[in-house]
């Protein structure tokens, strides 16, 4: 791998820039990979994480995923250990000071590209993230069955790829600069990429652009990545279905799941009608198609010969809902009767109505406590509130919280 351009430029240039010291005032988190958006996704909510877990990064960079995960699970005082591989050694370095700095002992590094995965010896896994590397593979359907290969039956897997839309006039400027500087020195070409952002006219797509922002942002090695990187494609939906059923994956859900339904983005009665005949990927595909604005797809997936096991539901009382990265005190504080709660989802102004009693349902959701429990505290002040109405008025809360990544489920262990 040592005359890959892409290794190269890894090594001259690991991305994301990161200083191992921010480890002490800051955990990065997102998605895919967040624990409980794992259990959720991939296991029903049902994972014991008391239970041995073995989590593959494969192409993990400088660190985001491995760390999260890392973290999360020594948090959660889980038996779990994370493997990390990367083709870059200079990536690999900068992930092991940040581990270092945290104190986590539950990772195991290895220099490896995923297409080397099966002469590598390292087992199998319940879980493998593969964040932001297949659209940078020379095969990417190569890529895909290595990590299915070390995949449990059992298992699943958290992926992002680039998605092509949101990147308009990313790849015209990649033309551009590959015909005016392909030959130069690395640092001559970042240094004309940055005098070609800066000059770029108001007509140009990539100026136009809102949703990528790495040439303004993420410094060399961001700037490098968008625009000067020697190997790099983006999917639609349907491309990306494509790909996983040609490697024995189903998909469970592409994240945040509002964004792929088509009826946020249009109020007509009659193209809803139509959309709804539509199966479930082609839905998300005519979301993307859309919206226009999706320059990454996360999404989980699942061995298709795994059965038909299902993402987590709010359908019984031993539920236990988790918040994520969302403010419960602030989101109660502005919430009225009646008063629906406004999103963003990428420049596109949403808003969903609540339930009388999502408030109520916030302050009681801690991540211990189930639904049975929940309606219990609810009724304290409310002696006559059935669980018919409270489990409706919940499950309309989780809709629209799950559908904007910031509510998951969890079930009691055994």
């Amino acid at each position: 791998m040592t005359d890959d351009p892409v290794g190269a430029q890894y090594e001259a240039y690991p991305y994301p820039a990161r200083n191992p010291a921010d480890e002490r005032q800051r955990l990065i988190t997102g998605s895919p990979s967040h624990l409980a958006e794992i259990n959720h996704y991939v296991f029903a909510g049902r994972r014991d994480f008391r239970r041995p877990f073995r989590a593959l990064i494969a192409g993990g960079g400088t660190g985001d995923g491995t760390i999260m995960l890392a973290q999360q699970l020594a948090d959660a005082s889980a038996a779990g250990q994370v493997v990390y591989i990367d083709a870059s050694a200079a990536a690999r370095a900068i992930a092991e000071a940040r581990a270092h700095v945290r104190g986590l002992d539950n990772i195991r590094f290895e220099t490896c590209a995923i297409e080397d995965l099966g002469e590598a010896g390292l087992g199998t896994f319940d879980y493998v993230d593969c964040c932001g590397v297949l659209h940078h593979l020379a095969d990417p359907q190569a890529g895909l069955e290595a990590l299915v290969g070390v995949l449990a039956d059992d298992g699943g897997m958290g992926l992002m790829v680039y998605g092509e839309l949101g990147r308009t006039g990313v790849y015209p400027v990649q033309d551009l600069l590959r015909r005016l500087a392909e030959d130069d020195p690395p640092a001559d070409r970042l240094a004309l990429a940055r005098r070609l952002v800066d000059l770029l006219p108001p007509t140009n797509w990539l100026k136009r652009n809102p949703f990528v922002r790495d040439h303004l942002t993420g410094g060399d090695a961001g700037l490098h990545d968008l625009l000067l990187h020697g190997r790099d494609r983006a999917y639609r939906v349907s491309e990306i279905a494509a790909l996983c059923t040609a490697t024995d994956l189903r998909i469970t859900a592409f994240v945040e799941p509002t964004a792929y339904d088509p009826d946020v983005y249009v109020a007509s009665a009659d193209l809803r009608r139509r959309m709804a005949a539509l199966p479930w990927i082609e839905r998300c595909a005519a979301a993307e198609l859309l919206a226009g604005n999706m320059a990454k797809h996360v999404f989980y997936a699942l061995k298709a010969s795994s059965g038909a096991r299902a993402v987590a539901a709010p359908e019984s009382a031993d539920a236990v809902p988790v918040l994520w990265e969302m403010d419960a005190d602030a989101f109660v504080a502005a919430m009225k009767p009646g008063k629906p709660l406004a999103a963003n989802l990428g420049g596109v102004s949403l808003s969903f109505p609540l339930p009388p009693l999502a408030a109520a349902m916030v302050t009681r959701i801690d991540g211990e406590r189930d639904l049975a429990a929940v309606h219990a505290g609810l009724r304290v002040g409310n002696p006559d509130l059935a669980w018919e109405r409270f489990h409706a008025e919940f499950k309309q809360l989780f809709g629209v919280l799950n559908g904007l990544g910031k509510m998951f489920l969890h079930f009691p262990s055994g």
